[in-house]
This record gives C-alpha cells, structure tokens and sequence, in this order.
C-alpha cells in the first residue's frame, strides 16, 4: 500500500515530532501550519496568536506497519488532549489539540480514537477534528529540531524526554530500530 499522511496538532510541533520521529513506519515528520487564515505565515505570526493557524505535524507514514488509528492512539498518549488552546505553559490557540484528517476514512477513524481516548484521561477530551486546510511548511530550522538545537534547549528538555519516556513505556513494539536507547 502506498504511503500515507496524517497531520496533527498537539501543542509546540517540536515535541510533537519528536515522538513521532521515534516511530516505526513513519518515514518522515514535517513541522508546519495548519488551519488559519494567513497564506504562508511565519513562525513570529503564527505565535502571536491571531493567524488561526495551528503548530502541527505532517507525518507520512506506511500503513502496512502502523495504521492510521495506531498513530492517533499515540498522539492521544503522548500529548494532554484534555487542555483547550494549550500544552503547559504554551497557551493559544496555536497550540492547540486538533486533528486534520485527509479522507472521510481518517475523519471516522479521528472520532473513534477520541472516543478510545476518553477513559484514559480524567477531563473531557477536546481535541478538535478540523477540515483539512493548506499546509505551510515552517521555516528550516523548525525541522527536526530535537535532533539538532532541541537537545540544547531547555523547554525541550523539560519537556519532550517525558513525551519520549511515555512512548518507550507502552509503545516498545512500534520504535524504530534504536528509538528504545
């Protein structure tokens, strides 16, 4: 079967793709924008909120190692699905939880996987299923930014090992080959 696309948002993108960097199956994580108004935004717009864009990912991934609903059970894993226009300390709608599916399919799958979500976490889910809008890549140094800058961040470092920890506890089966170090 050929490749795949799912985008999601799930806060800061940089923690967002690092989780799923780490995943089998997934052959490529890009950070972006999603779901605003602004045609090609910059990262400056995008964080002043009023763009309507989301921090997002777009991950191509192998349906024939990890399905769709695979993936969207990690992404309700590794993120707080429960906070509205926010992850921790980024707070608006930039950061918000939300998914965009690419076909009616993933749109029943995003529901259900929301739905499989729900008794994990305490408070309602609010992750929002939004139409698929144009993508804009974010700017170069945004992309795989755990693996260069990230480590030397201290908000990613505060932030992304437990995402990371999380993943490796209930997901060992889906790690790429050496994801688990």
């Amino acid at each position: 079967m050929a490749e795949q696309v799912a985008t999601l948002a799930g806060g800061c993108f940089w923690c967002v793709e690092a989780v799923f960097n780490d995943v089998a199956g997934v052959s490529h994580v890009e950070s972006g924008y999603i779901g605003g108004g602004l045609p090609n935004p910059t990262y400056k717009q995008v964080c002043g909120g009023d763009t309507g864009h989301a921090e997002a990912i777009r991950v191509r991934f192998d349906p024939d190692v990890i399905d769709y609903a695979t993936l969207l059970d990690i992404f309700f894993h590794t993120h707080d699905p429960t906070q509205l226009n926010r992850q921790g300390n980024d707070i608006g709608t930039q950061y918000r939880s939300a998914i965009f599916p690419h076909s009616p399919e993933q749109e029943a799958e995003a529901k259900a996987a929301k739905e499989r979500a729900q008794p994990d976490w305490p408070a309602p889910i609010v992750t929002t299923i939004e139409p698929d809008a144009p993508w804009y890549p974010a700017e170069d140094y945004h992309q795989a930014y755990w693996e260069s800058e990230g480590q030397r961040n201290p908000y990613c470092l505060a932030t992304i090992p437990p995402k990371l920890a999380k993943l490796r506890k209930s997901y060992q089966a889906r790690l790429k080959a050496g994801a688990a170090a």
